[in-house]
């Protein structure tokens, strides 16, 4: 399935006791740090190039920020307020005598960034870590004589709403259930007590060494966080490391040696090995191989890596196209203490396709008719902008890539395109902009508004690009965000396609990034401030409207799951407000009207009787049943027929599966039963399993979708009065070049089932983004 929801088992159990938020970051802002780090040197210290870069970060904001605010008393509150929720979220780690103790920062974080001072949230993290330890300390501890399960505790597992425990003797108790629940878990999954406790006892201490990492670049970078997001949702600070894992995920490309790494115990482990780039290549590195040790250079000295922290490695690891780098590593059949071998590998240029636009074909047989439905996949609208701005011919676009999959859809004969924006968080404005021309002739597809209320018409007049003329159809939900509903707005004003599936995210702002170098009083000094990615400007549709907190509401709704409870802009408490100004000067090329009703009423019509739509609802309902469960027991005897009474309906699930085509690997991973574990302490070839299991599951939602734009094929060829309401650019066309590679003329009299189942404004100076959430 394809939903964006937690499996259904996370909902019954507590979150297990991991990292917060601070200390899983894969990145981490580099000010000037002369070697990697593993255990930081308590207490930690701000320096000067992080009081510099919060400075100027401070001057920007305040100024040429889309909705500036001064850096005073309000934003200070609103600053310390975010800066607690990074570090301490399910308020497990302070107690109100901690913050008590803290009330005299409130009002003093903007007071600090002024004076170049930043002893007060620092402190602060300082606190942070010596609680998180402590914390984790004593749940080693209550480890050791276990506990008794036929009491009647409970645990609550949503604690965002929750005070802070009063004393410590409230914490403790807070962290005797969490443990508990951890216990819990892996008792009901079959373990012996024995395994438990040395299960969780790893855990535990695993999680003190992270937080032991922990240095001075992390404080500054949560807390700058804090400060950025206190403006709005989508303005970030990004240290040097995480502004280059932006860069890099825009361009879908970066120099190094093509391997996916991910942090295990100790150990840093191959994951993935990328097609096409160096580590495939040797034929040498394999997936699960444990790397020990980096060396730099044919005959640099090999650097022990182990117990370092993953972007750390990575560091080491990334380079300039043409270098040599060396792994010291374990093949992954050989275990920890196996033959340590060296290997040589040269860094190059390697994109990372599986972020790229994807196509495939879907046919559809309903009342003696197939038609085939193409389908592009596009995770989001990436671009090098660097390569584009060098003359490149052959950079890095969204739009070239659909262009390219469009062409090879039209050989492959297809009736209709469904463009798959699921899950597409945005991206570049540029690319949206120029994704929209390929399926509309001319005019605008966007209006934006600055600061100073100017607005700004964007769109194409180049018909030459225009790709594809046909029927269309976009699969949104609630994690299209950003450009993506700058073009499912474009389409749906425009009346050039249908917009199904569920309601947006509802992101109408626009960032730019900008270097925060660039204004350092000493540039030759080569300081490493990091970027602001700020919101500057607002989108607006060509119908005046916003997508800002409504997002884009689809012509034929499909039934939600939930999480917009939770997720969207709507949940957050500084967003901006819904406005709307005069509409742009355009036409619609079509009027999708004509036939929304008849499609909906097939559409409800076929999946009343689909058992894989069925199917789907019912999953859903049981997401959303569970969901609503705060509250856990912590009686051995109840927890036991709670599992009994899931397994039973995961069972149920799984032969529904089975029988509409799937298998019993391909059933949704949510029909699997906890086992108790995090993600790192199961095999890594367990997870690669699940990964690819959920990538061949059946796909309800699209496959309905492509059985909707199948039944308006239908309706167009047998209407020609209707065809030429709802497809653009006069219908008669478009009806014969149809009907020339239909299957069969006859239009389906009943439905049948279900089958199966940015950065950038066109300036590369001022590089801006639509955004991703």
């Amino acid at each position: 399935m394809t939903f964006r929801f937690r499996p259904l088992l996370a909902l019954l159990i507590a979150f297990s006791v991991t990292a917060p938020a601070v200390a899983l970051a894969q990145s981490a802002a580099d000010m000037g740090a002369s070697k990697p780090r593993k255990v930081a040197e308590l207490p930690l210290k701000p320096n000067d190039t992080q009081a510099n870069a919060a400075l100027i970060s401070a001057h920007l904001l305040t100024r040429f920020h889309y909705d500036a605010q001064p850096l005073d008393t309000a934003m200070s509150e609103k600053i310390y307020k975010l800066y607690f929720k990074l570090l301490d979220s399910e308020k497990v780690f302070f107690t109100q005598q901690d913050m008590a103790n803290f009330a005299k920062y409130k009002d003093q974080f903007g007071n600090e960034i002024w004076n170049k001072d930043l002893s007060g949230p620092f402190d602060i993290f300082n606190q942070y870590i010596l609680r998180a330890i402590d914390r984790m300390t004593y749940a080693r501890s209550l480890l050791k004589q276990g506990f008794d399960f036929n009491t009647n505790d409970t645990y609550d597992t949503d604690r965002k709403n929750a005070d802070w425990p009063k004393d410590k003797a409230e914490l403790d108790d807070l962290w005797r259930k969490r443990t508990m629940n951890d216990w819990l878990r892996l008792k009901l999954a079959g373990k012996s007590d024995d395994d438990i406790r040395k299960t969780l006892d790893k855990r535990y201490s695993n999680y003190i060494d992270r937080v032991k990492q922990l240095d001075g670049e992390d404080a500054f970078q949560t807390f700058m966080t804090a400060y950025a997001n206190s403006t709005d949702p989508h303005t970030d600070y990004m240290g040097p490391r995480q502004a280059e894992n932006f860069d890099i995920s825009m361009k879908l490309s970066l120099e190094g040696i093509g391997a996916v790494l991910q942090a295990r115990d100790d150990y840093t482990q191959i994951r993935e090995l990328v097609p096409a780039g160096p580590a495939a290549k040797s034929g040498k590195v394999h997936v699960g191989d444990l790397v020990l040790g980096v060396g730099q250079g044919v005959s640099g000295p090999i650097t022990d890596v182990v117990g370092w922290r993953l972007d750390d490695v990575v560091n080491l690891i990334r380079g300039k196209k043409d270098t040599t780098v060396r792994l010291e590593i374990v093949p992954a059949d050989q275990g920890q203490d196996g033959k340590h071998e060296i290997i040589s590998l040269v860094r190059q240029k390697v994109a990372i396709e599986e972020q790229s636009a994807k196509k495939k074909v879907i046919d559809i047989t309903d009342g003696g008719v197939t038609r085939k439905i193409g389908v592009i996949e596009l995770p989001m609208f990436y671009s090098d902008f660097g390569a584009r701005s060098e003359g490149d011919k052959n950079f890095k676009s969204a739009t070239r890539d659909v262009a390219k999959l469009l062409g090879e859809l039209k050989t492959e004969g297809v009736q209709g395109v469904v463009i798959d924006l699921r899950n597409n968080g945005g991206g570049s404005l540029y690319e949206a902009n120029e994704l929209t021309g390929l399926f509309i002739d001319k005019g605008p597809d966007v209006q934006v508004r600055g600061a100073k209320g100017d607005v700004t018409p964007l769109g194409k007049d180049d018909p030459s690009a225009m790709t594809w003329s046909g029927p269309m159809a976009v699969l949104v939900n609630r994690g299209t965000a950003s450009a993506s509903e700058i073009f499912s707005a474009a389409i749906q004003d425009y009346g050039r396609g249908l917009i199904i599936g569920t309601p947006t995210f509802g992101k109408g702002t626009v960032q730019t990034l900008i270097d925060l170098n660039r204004f350092a009083s000493d540039p030759a000094s080569n300081p490493n401030y990091g970027q602001l990615k700020m919101t500057v400007q607002e989108f607006f549709r060509i119908n005046g409207g916003s997508t800002q907190l409504k997002g884009v509401t689809p012509d034929i709704l499909f039934p939600t799951n939930g999480d917009e409870k939770e997720f969207g802009e709507s949940t957050y408490d500084n967003a901006l407000p819904w406005t709307q100004i005069p509409p742009a000067d355009y036409k619609p090329v079509a009027d999708m009207k004509a036939y929304l009703p008849q499609l909906e009423q097939a559409h409800e019509a076929r999946d009343a009787k689909s058992p894989a739509w069925q199917l789907m609802l019912d999953e859903i309902a049981q997401y959303k049943k569970l969901a609503d469960r705060t509250t856990i027991s912590l009686n051995y005897d109840q927890r036991q027929a709670e599992r009994k009474q899931l397994d039973a309906t995961q069972a149920d699930f799984r032969a529904r599966h089975k029988a509409i085509g799937g298998s019993d690997a391909e059933a949704d991973d949510d029909s699997q039963l906890d086992d108790g574990l995090n993600p790192s302490e199961r095999s890594l070839k367990t997870e690669l399993k699940e990964q690819e299991d959920a990538k061949k599951a059946p796909d309800p939602q699209l496959q309905e979708t492509a059985h909707i734009l199948f039944d308006a094929i239908g309706m167009i060829q047998a209407d020609p009065k209707l065809a030429a309401e709802v497809l653009p650019y006069g219908g008669k066309e478009n009806v014969d070049a149809v009907a020339a590679v239909t299957t069969a003329p006859s239009v389906p009299t009943a439905p049948a089932a279900a089958q199966g189942g940015a950065k950038d404004t066109g300036a590369p100076a001022a590089a801006s983004s639509a955004g991703g959430h």
